[in-house]
């Protein structure tokens, strides 16, 4: 029996047999504004001739699943033919959902996966709990760890001791690369250039120039400086889509500081945006959001949480989902968290080598796990007990 492991992300699905490699696919529908008409789901996305403008039909709003009709055609694309070609009969699903989901969702995802794919069981999970579980398998010796997860809709800190989530101890802040991204667009559009329809392209600016600054107001200070004295400064050249596929940074010693460009290429310069915009996963309320920080919510999950085990978990602390790969974010939060944590506990903060496709891992690990088949629930519990076993048996 094959065992197919979905951490189903509201950016991308990454997806893949447990005994096989990932692939981490775009979790939405696109439309091009050559041909409007068209839909193209998933990983078609590399056909689309011009990306510019792209309209984006995503099945999550605000962290949760709510367009089934756009879940679905992803979902069948994956699973069918062109992709994996799932034999629904003989196969079971680890799938990922958020924490606290509501039950109206997971309802419906129950009736989705036995009713319309007859799968032959199911496991649905937190990406934490999968994350929790590869790190305790890498790290045996350790009881507790707390896994922080930045993703596209927000961000959330998790402690687990024991492979057992702490639900008191569980934090969201409602800022993730979503909010990241469309605030670039807004300071650039405000700034220099419209590009107010270019999510795709502002998401790959940020990828490609972000930063997450060390020490904010000197990088500030830096970045109003004229001229080659300015170290924070770069240029970034927008693609065309014939020429240019693929916008990129000018390197340092091409850069032109007065005047204009020669070539013809479109340029983006960018100075403080590379670092206030994550910036705001560490203060959110420079830009209004009356939220805390990265560094003060893990320190309030951790409080809320028995002494004893504290200095556990600061020592313990595991960085997954896309926004940690901005550069400097696991030295800036481990700065900051040394600042707020009392001086005799130490602080560690791990970042895999592959945050995004961590929780991934974890659930390929799980899929081997000997307890396995008595976590899922198969499709005969199912149609016997309705809904009522996967709510006894999926602690979400």
């Amino acid at each position: 029996m094959a065992t197919l492991v979905l951490d189903n992300g509201a950016y991308t699905a990454k997806i893949g047999y447990s005994l096989e490699k990932v692939s981490v696919i775009p979790n939405c529908q696109f439309r091009s504004k050559t041909s409007r008409l068209k839909t193209f789901t998933a990983n078609q996305l590399d056909e689309i001739k011009d990306p510019s403008g792209l309209f984006y039909i995503l099945p999550f709003q605000k962290g949760y699943l709510v367009n089934w009709d756009v879940q679905r055609k992803v979902w069948d694309h994956l699973f069918g033919k062109e992709m994996f070609k799932v034999d629904f009969a003989d196969t079971s699903i680890v799938i990922t959902e958020p924490y606290f989901n509501f039950t109206s969702i997971q309802e419906s995802m129950n009736e989705i996966l036995f009713e319309e794919y007859q799968f032959q069981s199911a496991l649905r999970i937190n990406a934490g709990s999968l994350s929790a579980h590869h790190y305790f398998h890498s790290k045996p010796s350790e009881i507790c760890c707390l896994v922080v997860d930045s993703g596209f809709s927000f961000t959330h800190i998790a402690p687990y001791c024991r492979r057992r989530k702490l639900k008191e101890g569980i934090r969201r802040i409602n800022v993730g690369g979503k909010l990241l991204t469309n605030h670039l667009k807004e300071i650039i559009s405000y700034r220099q250039l419209h590009v107010m329809d270019e999510t795709h392209v502002i998401n790959q600016v940020k990828e490609d120039v972000c930063y997450v600054s060390q020490q904010f107001y000197k990088d500030m200070e830096n970045a109003q400086l004229k001229g080659e004295e300015n170290t924070v400064m770069r240029d970034y050249v927008l693609p065309d889509f014939s020429s240019i596929k693929k916008g990129f940074c000018k390197p340092r010693e091409e850069m032109v500081f007065s005047g204009k460009y020669k070539t013809g290429e479109q340029i983006l310069r960018l100075a403080n945006e590379r670092f206030a915009v994550p910036e705001m996963l560490f203060h959110p309320s420079d830009i209004g959001i009356q939220e805390m920080g990265i560094p003060e919510a893990v320190v309030h999950s951790v409080q809320s949480l028995p002494e004893e085990m504290q200095p556990h978990f600061y020592q313990n602390i595991v960085l997954i989902g896309g926004n940690t790969l901005f550069p400097g974010f696991r030295e800036r939060l481990e700065a900051e968290l040394r600042s707020l944590v009392p001086a005799h506990l130490s602080v560690s903060v791990l970042l895999p080598s592959n945050p995004v496709c961590y929780p991934w891992e974890g659930g390929k690990l799980l899929a081997h796990d000997p307890d396995y088949d008595e976590m899922v629930v198969t499709r005969e519990e199912y149609d016997e007990n309705g809904h009522c076993v996967c709510e006894e048996k999926f602690d979400i």
